[in-house]
C-alpha cells in the first residue's frame, strides 16, 4: 500500500527531495529539491508555460517581486482578514487548526460553513481529541495572521514594515495595466506567473501538500463582466486537461465547489486529487469579479480601468483565476507514477511511470563491461547531453542500473557492448515494458526525440 512515507523515503534516498536544513535538525515543513526534484519540477513548470502561455493567444508571463508597497496586502484584504482559526491543548501545549481537527474527526463536516462559535460548540459537544496527547481540552478558537513580517530598512528607527507575499496573484494585478499598455493587449487576455509565496501558517504535514513557503503557477484572465462565467468554465475544465495530460490518471481527479465562497468571489472551484491520505485541493478556479482591480484603484488612487477602443467604452476588468500549486503538482506526479511490480521471476521492482517529457533523466548510458566498453559508452552520453537530460552509470551490474533508472523513472535506458564498438549499435532498454531493442547510433537522436515527446 502506498503511503505518504514511502514517497517521503523515495524522495530522500533517490536525490528529489529532502528535509530543510536537515544537518541542524530539519526546520518544519521546509524541504528542499535535490538533483532530481529540481529537474522534474522544472519540468512542469515548463509543461505549464506550454500550455498556459505559449500556446494561448494574448498571454503574457511575468516575474513580479516578492517584496511588495505594503498597501498592496491593504487593498488585497490580507492584512485585515488572512487568517486561520487556532486552538491550543491545554494539555499538551500543540496547537492546531480548527478546521483541520473537526474535518478529521469527521470528514463530512462542512466547516467552511460554521461559525466560531459553532465550531468550539462541535469540538466541546463531540469531545473532539488531540491527535498528540488524544485529550479533549482545548483554549478558545483565536485568529492566527499568515502574513509573514519583515522590514526594510537599516536603522531602527527608520524601518518600514513589509510582507513576503502570501500568492502571486497581487502581482499580476497590480501589473494588469502595464502590461496592457506595452504589450497592446485587447480583452480577454491573460497574464501568468510562476513563483515563491510564504504563509506564516500551522500545517497538517503531509510531506510537501502544505507547506510555508511553496510555488506558484498562477494564470489570470482579464475580462468583460457577462463573459467571465463562460470563461470561468472553460478553465475548470482546461485546468482538469493540464494534469491528464502531465499523466495524472483522470479518475483520481474530481472536481469541488467551494461551500462557502471569499467575500470577493462569484464562483470559486477546486480540483482534488485522491492522495494516500484522502482527496486534496490541487487547483483553483476562481471568479474574483473586479473585486481586486477596484481596491487597487481605491487604495493607490490610480485609474485601473480598461479602454475598449472599439466602442469607447470604459470599464474595470472581471477576473477569473487559475492557479496550481508546482509542490502539489510534484506530489501528486510521484503518487499517480508510483509502481511496485512483481515480475515473472518472481522479484519485485519499483518503478515511477512518468510521462517522458517530465522525467528528470529522459536517458541513462551503461557500459555492458566497464573495463572495455566505459570509454565508447562515455563518448555517446557526451553527445546525447547535448541534446537531451542524460545520466551515465559504470557501477553495479545491468539489473541493478536497470532498478535504479526504474525507480527515478528515466524512460530509456542504453548499453553500450562490444556491438557497438563493432557495427555501431546499441541496445535500447523501454522502462514501462523493459523490451529491448537495437539501434543504430546514427538514428539514436531521432529515436530518442520520437519517444520522448510531449
Amino acid at each position: 500500500m502506498l503511503t505518504i512515507d514511502k514517497i517521503t523515503n523515495l524522495c530522500k534516498q533517490y536525490g528529489f527531495i529532502f528535509q530543510g536544513s536537515e544537518i541542524y535538525g530539519g526546520l518544519a515543513n521546509t524541504w528542499d529539491y535535490g538533483p532530481l526534484g529540481s529537474k522534474m519540477k522544472n519540468n512542469i513548470k515548463d509543461f505549464w508555460r506550454k500550455r498556459f502561455i505559449q500556446e494561448r493567444a494574448n498571454s503574457y508571463e511575468i516575474d513580479s517581486s516578492i517584496l511588495m508597497h505594503p498597501k498592496v496586502w491593504e487593498a488585497s484584504g490580507h492584512v485585515s482578514n488572512f487568517n486561520d482559526l487556532l486552538v491550543d491543548c491545554k494539555e499538551c501545549k500543540s496547537r492546531y487548526r480548527v478546521d483541520n481537527l473537526i474535518s478529521e474527526h469527521d470528514s463530512s463536516i462542512k466547516v467552511d460553513l460554521m461559525s466560531n462559535e459553532e465550531m468550539l460548540e462541535y469540538i466541546n459537544k463531540n469531545k473532539v481529541e488531540c491527535p498528540k496527547c488524544h485529550k479533549s481540552n482545548f483554549t478558545d478558537i483565536r485568529q492566527f495572521n499568515l502574513l509573514f513580517q519583515t522590514y526594510r530598512g537599516v536603522l531602527n528607527d527608520s524601518k518600514n514594515l513589509v510582507y513576503l507575499r502570501p500568492e502571486n496573484a497581487q502581482g499580476e494585478y497590480i501589473n494588469y495595466l502595464n502590461v496592457q499598455r506595452t504589450m497592446r493587449c485587447k480583452i480577454p487576455f491573460g497574464i501568468g506567473q510562476i513563483g515563491k509565496a510564504f504563509r506564516n501558517e500551522i500545517t497538517p504535514g503531509n510531506f510537501i501538500f502544505r507547506t510555508i513557503e511553496f510555488e506558484q503557477m498562477e494564470y489570470q484572465t482579464f475580462c468583460k463582466k457577462g463573459n467571465d462565467e463562460e470563461i470561468y468554465e472553460y478553465f475548470k475544465e482546461y485546468a482538469k486537461d493540464f494534469f491528464v495530460d502531465l499523466g495524472i490518471n483522470k479518475e483520481k481527479l474530481r472536481f469541488k465547489n467551494h461551500d462557502k465562497l471569499a467575500f470577493y468571489a462569484k464562483a470559486a472551484c477546486d480540483i482534488e486529487y485522491l492522495f494516500p491520505f484522502g482527496w486534496g485541493e490541487i487547483n483553483g478556479t476562481h471568479n474574483r469579479t473586479d473585486y481586486d482591480l477596484n481596491q487597487h484603484q481605491k487604495i493607490s488612487g490610480q485609474n485601473m480601468e480598461y479602454l475598449d477602443s472599439d466602442n469607447n467604452e470604459k470599464y474595470i476588468p472581471y477576473v477569473v483565476e487559475s492557479t496550481i500549486g508546482v509542490d502539489r503538482a510534484f506530489l501528486t506526479l510521484l503518487c499517480d507514477s508510483y509502481e511496485e511490480e512483481t515480475l515473472q521471476d518472481g522479484t519485485k521492482r519499483e518503478v515511477l511511470k512518468l510521462k517522458p517529457f517530465i522525467s528528470p533523466y529522459k536517458v541513462a548510458v551503461f557500459p555492458l563491461v566497464k573495463k572495455e566498453h566505459k570509454d565508447k559508452a562515455y563518448e555517446l552520453y557526451e553527445l546525447l547531453s547535448k541534446y537531451f537530460s542524460c545520466t551515465y552509470d559504470d557501477t553495479a551490474n545491468i539489473g541493478k542500473k536497470y532498478r535504479r533508472q526504474d525507480v527515478i523513472g528515466t524512460p530509456l535506458c542504453i548499453t553500450v557492448d562490444e556491438n557497438t564498438i563493432k557495427d555501431n549499435t546499441v541496445t535500447i532498454r523501454d522502462r514501462d515494458s523493459m523490451k529491448q531493442e537495437v539501434v543504430n547510433t546514427n538514428d539514436l537522436i531521432q529515436y530518442i526525440e520520437n519517444k520522448i515527446k510531449i
